[in-house]
């Protein structure tokens, strides 16, 4: 959930870490400067770290072309209080939405004729060989992993400023241990989900053979369902992956590519997503192959979404910042 914007921006940017590690609100005072810029841009905490948002003092570079200013040596503490440049809650929700993409210049432009690319291997997609797929995919991947931000496949952002802000939170205090709940249950260090994209007729007619192999593994998995137009979805067949235990997924309208042409299409089809999430009683959604404009989704009436991958191969949209989304 998101914070209580009413509260002042210290609340804010140390509840962001007290709500992220769970641990106790004693050890942790963050403050926000005043006067913060009256537009986004770029800027680092620390060499490593690329971060978007307003910042006090240095102006926020417009692309990453140029100098972009490192606002971490210019963090100040009075032994208890640290005083920021930025506001982490802000800076946060722009690089979980993605909101750097609309004022990134030239990359902003690239990711523009990318979406044609993309369009036109879309019309293509259904008469390729899986093999010339995945050549194609090697190629549109090419030198990704030379891209400065957001780093692919796997972005850390996110992570990365939550544990900056705490290490800054502890040396301020002079603590070099804090209690925290882990963050997950017994000890465990990740988890896996299990999900199935069931895009055409013949993985439809596939599914009761995938629950049993899944079964066989002690796997319940989700099933991303395509309302419209690929097959014709039965309340039959529904029913037959509920009774098992495994889940159901609004997989988005029609997987045609153009959910998010433009945003009153969007709604449209939203509104229209809205109303098979009640008929499949779900409430989970995901878009087709994983494209996605995070902040449109407010439209969408879910309880999670699944259209933002921690790292993706199969045509992936560029972006996405790993990292606890509080939205």
């Amino acid at each position: 959930m998101k914070g209580d914007r009413t509260l002042n921006s210290k609340s804010n940017a140390s509840r962001l870490l007290t709500e992220h590690f769970r641990c106790p609100e004693d050890f942790i005072d963050l403050t926000v400067s005043d006067g913060l810029s009256a537009g986004s841009g770029f800027f680092r905490l620390g060499p490593d770290c690329i971060c978007f948002g307003k910042t006090a003092q240095a102006s926020p570079a417009v692309d990453l072309t140029g100098l972009v200013p490192d606002l971490l040596p210019h963090v100040t503490s009075n032994g208890t209080t640290v005083t920021l440049l930025f506001d982490p809650v802000e800076t946060l929700e722009n690089l979980q939405h993605e909101r750097y993409f609309d004022q990134q210049g030239s990359a902003h432009a690239a990711n523009k004729a990318g979406k044609l690319i993309r369009k036109l291997y879309y019309l293509a997609r259904p008469l390729m060989p899986v093999a010339l797929r995945k050549h194609l995919q090697r190629v549109y991947l090419r030198n990704w992993e030379d891209i400065p931000f957001p780093r692919w496949p796997v972005d850390f952002t996110v992570e990365n400023i939550l544990e900056r802000l705490l290490i800054l939170a502890m040396q301020s205090q002079n603590v070099e241990r804090i209690p925290f709940i882990w963050f997950w249950p017994d000890g465990v260090s990740s988890c896996t989900a299990v999900t199935h994209d069931v895009e055409a007729t013949p993985g439809w007619e596939f599914c009761s053979q995938l629950m049993d192999l899944d079964d066989s593994f002690g796997i319940k998995s989700s099933f991303q369902i395509v309302p419209e137009e690929r097959y014709a979805v039965t309340e039959s067949g529904l029913s037959a992956i509920r009774e098992r235990g495994f889940e159901i997924n609004v997989h988005d309208l029609n997987h045609d590519g153009n959910l998010l042409v433009n945003h009153e299409e969007f709604l449209r089809r939203a509104a229209e997503i809205n109303r098979y999430k009640q008929k499949f009683q779900t409430r989970g959604f995901r878009t087709a192959i994983l494209y996605r404009k995070i902040y449109w989704f407010e439209a969408l009436d879910f309880s999670y979404d699944l259209s933002v991958p921690n790292v993706a191969h199969l045509e992936p949209q560029r972006g996405g910042t790993f990292g606890t989304d509080r939205s």
